[in-house]
């Protein structure tokens, strides 16, 4: 049986689960399709919630920003591990006992306001838009490679797959899909990571293999990690090289970013109890510990098969021992198949500049490094010959590039799938919520019939998937990068209004209208600055360059600095303006303090 056969029998029988449950939880209510009807378990919500946070960018994305960067790109691990905690301790449970099935229905009731919930809408479709990119990123690279189609032919199968389960299941069907695709997800990322320690370090447990002993060299696995890379011209992996300012800023937004995301926080809204919502929190931790643990030794050792399989002599002597990997090897040999699949999808590529029939990896700016510069000057090299590697297949490629069985390759094109795709649906369903929920019936047309709220969350949905595919055909990053991109308008907008909502009874909803304008806005114009207007190739005003930063913040860490605008702007607002009504800071006290608590007492 063929590679392409196994890909396609593992990749729809997964499909096939999928729409099946889609089909039989559907939803025929809304309560069902917004919340599923409030019934689901506190384990079987915290399972369904780690695969809807752990996205395209966690488990495609993030280990190969961390194989090519290092030791600086842990930000994404510290940043959204840390942002749920906030999420789980200061807002779930709170918001919960509100009983509501919509962030922004909660910032209308609590702010008293239908232009704060009109506002709350807005926010929440710019963030969670620019969130299904990732997505959808994620989905185009993974049907490229292994249905062999280009990047856009990928991204249009995703974006028809999503919208049959999505559109069709809800909350109730897609909470169930969520349980299947974790499980999926992380047999899919642990298995090749288990069979990869093993062989670089005899470890099977990967995130001891990771400061273990490399079998080949005998040196400790990040030691040999480090000389390799460095050899090569590249910066040290475990050093730290980005500037410290926006590596503090990158990991606020990032957890603040998290603690306000819409798709997230409305997994708490289908649970019975309060305190189901706290424990599914707690069990949520526990389902992405399983991978965030594995992640580092994922993006390590994908960095060092593909540096050992360009440079073989750096699998067990100097790194150049033997020569770099020749065009006939890529060519004819089977063990190098992987570089002619991906060559397919555009993602990998390779050029013989010297014509010496060789390709040799490096990095030109280190070019004036010992030993690479002798090398060069011996060899005739004039300059890097890998010409591109794009960091979203380091996940997907780690199994072929370390010649792992075919059915370790089927799983993870599944895995990877199935956490794009979980995610998407979660973010679907946060957008129509908002359009048919708050902005239809909310406001617009309150006396609309079940039924016809329904169609019409479903026909947002269906659109949402549209604007997703077409924008994602050219995305302003990678896929993590992307999200991070979407963490950091959620931490300027939902996360303070939420904060302040919930255990500040002064702001009132002029602080709170004018505050999540003020942080979304500044925090949109600063992104698309760098990044182009609607993420549009080409319309950038500045070079996204660290040099071109704004006091070297990058976009993706401007979110902390939008948060405290829209927390001074609220602040000010509100104690220019009327004070908030009786009722509503009752409200806020009722939400914060347990039913039934007295003042404290001597004794």
């Amino acid at each position: 049986m063929t590679q392409f056969t196994l890909n396609l029998i593992v990749i729809g029988m997964s499909f096939a689960l999928y729409i099946g449950i889609a089909i039989w939880a559907r939803a025929g209510s809304t309560a069902e399709f917004y919340a599923a009807n409030r019934g689901v378990g506190p384990v079987t919500n915290g399972m369904a919630t780690a695969a809807d946070w752990m996205s395209a960018a966690s488990f495609i994305s993030m280990a190969g920003l961390i194989a090519f960067t290092g030791y600086d790109n842990s930000t994404f691990l510290m940043g959204w591990t840390g942002g749920y905690v906030l999420l789980a301790l200061l807002l779930a449970p709170y918001l919960r006992k509100f009983g509501k099935f919509t962030v922004p229905e909660f910032i209308g009731d609590r702010f008293y306001s239908s232009s704060a919930r009109i506002i709350g809408v807005i926010c929440l479709l710019i963030i969670s838009i620019t969130y299904v990119i990732g997505q959808m990123t994620g989905v185009a690279v993974t049907f490229a490679r292994y249905l062999e189609v280009s990047n856009s032919t990928g991204l249009w199968i995703g974006a028809a797959l999503v919208f049959m389960y999505a559109v069709l299941g809800g909350m109730k069907g897609i909470t169930y899909t969520q349980v299947a695709q974790y499980i999926v997800l992380i047999t899919a990322y642990t298995i090749p990571a288990i069979f990869i320690s093993l062989s670089l370090t005899g470890n099977f447990l990967p995130p001891l293999g990771l400061f273990s002993t490399h079998d080949a060299s005998g040196m400790a696995f990040l030691a040999k990690l480090d000389q390799l890379v460095t050899d090569l011209g590249f910066r040290s992996y475990t050093g730290h090289h980005r500037s410290t300012l926006d590596m503090v800023l990158f990991t606020l937004a990032l957890m603040i970013g998290t603690a306000g995301l819409p798709h997230v926080i409305i997994r708490f809204f289908t649970v019975p109890k309060v305190s189901d919502a706290r424990k599914s929190a707690g069990w949520a931790l526990v389902f992405i510990a399983l991978l965030y643990t594995v992640a580092p030794a994922v993006g390590s050792m994908a960095r060092f098969n593909l540096t050992s399989t360009m440079w073989p002599g750096a699998t067990s002597g100097e790194t150049f021992s033997q020569p770099a990997v020749s065009l006939d090897a890529i060519a004819t040999s089977p063990e190098l198949q992987w570089m002619r699949n991906w060559q397919v999808t555009g993602l990998l590529n390779w050029e013989d500049k010297n014509g010496d029939g060789m390709i040799q990896y490096y990095n030109e700016a280190g070019a004036a490094n010992e030993p690479l510069a002798s090398v060069i000057a011996e060899q005739g090299l004039v300059g890097n010959e890998l010409t591109t590697v794009n960091n979203d297949i380091m996940v997907l490629a780690n199994p072929e590039i370390a010649n792992l069985p075919g059915w370790v390759v089927a799983i993870v094109a599944a895995g990877g799938l199935a956490a794009a795709l979980s995610t998407a649906a979660g973010l679907l369903l946060a957008i129509s919520g908002a359009v048919s929920h708050d902005l239809i019936k909310g406001t617009l047309a309150p006396n609309i019939s079940e039924k016809t709220e329904l169609l019409v969350a479903r026909i947002s949905m269906a659109f949402s998937i549209l604007v997703a595919t077409l924008l994602g055909l050219n995305p302003p990053g990678f896929a993590a990068q992307t999200v991070a991109l979407a963490f950091g308008l959620a931490a300027s907008s939902i996360f303070p209004v939420l904060m302040m909502g919930i255990f500040v009874k002064r702001i009132n909803k002029h602080g709170a209208i004018w505050g999540m304008i003020a942080g979304m806005a500044t925090t949109i114009v600063y992104i698309f600055v760098y990044k182009g207007w609607f993420f549009i190739a080409g319309t950038n005003m500045l070079p996204d360059t660290p040099d071109a930063w704004l006091f070297g913040i990058s976009p993706a860490s401007f979110g902390v600095i939008g948060a405290l605008i829209n927390f001074i702007v609220a602040f000010l607002v509100s104690n220019m303006t009327e004070e908030t009504p009786a009722e509503v800071q009752e409200l806020v006290e009722s939400i914060r303090i347990p039913r039934g608590a007295g003042a404290a007492v001597s004794h």
